[in-house]
């Protein structure tokens, strides 16, 4: 007996020997993580990177990707801006199923409008998420990811208008505007990508007041066309009736606020470089918006499903939906076209330093 006790502690001994085998935390989690890389001020980065009145909390340039993929989880003056759009998209996937559930979704001609809206909702989140998190890495990963998320802007312009011309408007809307809308639509979402890209490129810091106007021209232009519909319905109808229509629109316009200004940090110079960038709030009030117009949208497919087919036809229906993908390779082969400008610009610049 007492020979079996001493074989077993003679074991247990051999074991503890052993843990320094055994892998440490350090080994498993990735040392920027357990180390993260200190944020820098902005005297530290390329004036690209650089936001007026935002001082401090900037990733430091040409690091390794995998710092710029695992600072989601870092302290950075980028942090909220790609948090509140990656939260956003989680919220509306659950309000999706919640929805989608309640009303018994089915993917057809009739549902196809407000599935493509779903789809360009998750993708300019994703694009935005994107370019917040991994712009940093270089100046040539900026301008690529910013081009991309412009392509997030316009897509999802479009796939708002075909929500709201199939299932908001109005009969008298549409015998006035409705045959020009979809294709202005198409074509004013390409006309904001193009009209982002062209001033992402041609403008260089400090931004003069014409690259903001070539952005906000376009943009607006879209919004005005796309949230027409919407706008001759509260016009007729008693706004109780349309509180998340009302609610997209009011948070759209202080979006657009705080897009075009930077407001407050303005007035505060390095108080707002982490929480409460005019940026920051923008993403909030247009993440508002989105989720707003799925539940306005999911109101009025539950209204009008029965209806969809007999008032467009099916085949207005299909071919509508098919301009989706194409507005998007449209607006993929701006992008790559204004990077392929941007490359030949950095690789001068390049050679003119060296």
């Amino acid at each position: 007996m007492l020979g079996e006790i001493l074989q077993r502690l003679s074991t247990l001994t051999l074991s503890f020997k052993h843990l320094d085998r055994l892998p440490r935390l350090s080994d498993l989690v990735p040392s920027c993580l357990l180390s993260p890389c200190p944020t820098v001020p902005a005297s530290q980065v390329p004036a690209l990177f650089q936001e007026p009145y935002i001082l401090s909390g900037y990733r430091p340039v040409q690091q390794d990707w995998r710092l710029y993929f695992l600072s989601l989880f870092q302290w950075h003056n980028e942090s909220l801006n790609v948090w509140t759009h990656l939260l956003a998209a989680v919220v509306l996937l659950l309000r999706w199923w919640a929805n989608a559930g309640a009303l018994g979704y089915t993917l057809d001609a009739t549902s196809l409008p407000l599935g493509l809206f779903m789809a360009s909702a998750l993708t300019y989140l994703s694009l935005s998420v994107a370019a917040h998190l991994l712009q940093s890495h270089s100046e040539r990963a900026h301008y690529f990811f910013f081009f991309m998320d412009y392509v997030g802007v316009a897509v999802y312009q479009y796939g708002c208008s075909l929500g709201h011309y199939f299932y908001t408007s109005e009969p008298v809307w549409r015998d006035r505007v409705g045959p020009l809308f979809l294709p202005g639509a198409a074509f004013f979402g390409w006309l904001s990508c193009a009209g982002c890209c062209f001033a992402k490129s041609r403008y260089e810091r400090p931004y003069p007041l014409q690259r903001k106007i070539c952005q906000l021209i376009p943009t607006s232009l879209a919004y005005v066309l796309d949230i027409s519909p919407v706008a001759h319905r509260l016009l007729i109808a008693p706004w109780t009736q349309e509180t998340f229509h009302a609610l997209q629109i009011a948070s759209f316009l202080f979006a657009a606020f705080f897009f075009s200004c930077p407001v407050p940090e303005r007035f505060f110079p390095g108080c707002c470089d982490f929480v409460g960038q005019g940026h920051q709030v923008f993403h909030v009030f247009l993440s508002l918006c989105t989720l707003f117009q799925l539940e306005a949208l999911f109101q009025d497919y539950a209204r009008r499903r029965d209806t969809v087919v007999e008032v467009f036809g099916e085949r207005q229906l299909w071919w509508a939906c098919v301009s989706f993908p194409a507005l998007l390779l449209c607006c993929v082969l701006t992008a790559l076209i204004s990077m392929r400008h941007m490359n030949k610009k950095l690789q001068r610049k390049e050679e003119k330093n060296n």
